[in-house]
């Protein structure tokens, strides 16, 4: 196939009618990649579960495993950046002189990718010009540790990965009156962001808690998918 050939197979099956498309640009290589309509993250999940599925409870043990604290789970991180923040002993619903045999350590463990725009078959100029909607999604458990158990911050980053363009911050609060063990969506979409975007820095929190035995907050179906749709004005 000729290069205008594969241009135009690009701009049919994308339906991107309007939005500029130079000749300069290698449309075989973009074909291939085919980076609009896809999870550009990698792993996105690496506990193994399915958000079309609930999640697994947690198991309670007769006797406790005892050992020291954990305060990482177990998974296949592959792709993703992992650091963990042990916090200090909450005791601020105590009441005074009340004495507590044991109190449940809290930690948050974060993972964060960077997606390079380019590099996933995306060109400068329908960055720039055309900006289209950049959504991201993610999935994460009910676990019921705590009123806040997840925290997601993503990034639209210029091409020297530090400058910010836009960002978008969810800090959710459960409700703990009233049992609900099932997945909760968290979602943005990014648009009219401006020129100049050329990575997504996205990044998770959540929070595991340690009491004779580990339980953690799991999440699945994280994504960045960039869709062919020019932002609306």
């Amino acid at each position: 196939m000729s290069a205008a050939d594969w241009k135009q197979r690009c701009e049919t099956e994308w339906g991107l009618q309007g939005a500029p498309m130079p000749d300069a640009v290698d449309w075989k290589s973009v074909y291939e990649a085919k980076p609009l309509g896809r999870n550009l993250l990698k792993n996105p999940a690496p506990f193994g579960f399915s958000k079309d599925s609930p999640p697994p409870e947690p198991e309670l043990p007769d006797v406790p495993p005892g050992g020291p604290p954990r305060f990482q789970p177990d998974g296949d991180f592959a792709g993703w950046t992992t650091s963990t923040e042990v916090l200090p002993y909450d005791t601020s619903g105590i009441p005074e002189g009340v004495v507590v045999c044991a109190l449940p350590r809290y930690s948050w463990f974060t993972l964060e990718q960077i997606v390079d725009l380019k590099a996933e078959g995306l060109w400068d100029e329908l960055l720039d010009t055309f900006q289209p909607e950049i959504i991201i999604q993610d999935w994460y458990e009910e676990s019921q540790l705590h009123d806040t158990i997840y925290q997601l911050h993503v990034k639209l980053l210029g091409s020297d990965k530090t400058t910010v363009i836009s960002e978008h911050t969810a800090n959710p609060t459960e409700d703990l009156s009233v049992y609900s063990h099932n997945w909760k969506e968290v979602s943005h979409v990014f648009s009219n962001y401006g020129p100049g975007v050329r990575y997504v820095h996205f990044q998770h929190r959540l929070k595991n808690s340690f009491l004779n035995d580990f339980f953690p907050t799991l999440f699945t179906g994280s994504s960045v998918i960039v869709k062919p749709v020019k932002s609306s004005s």
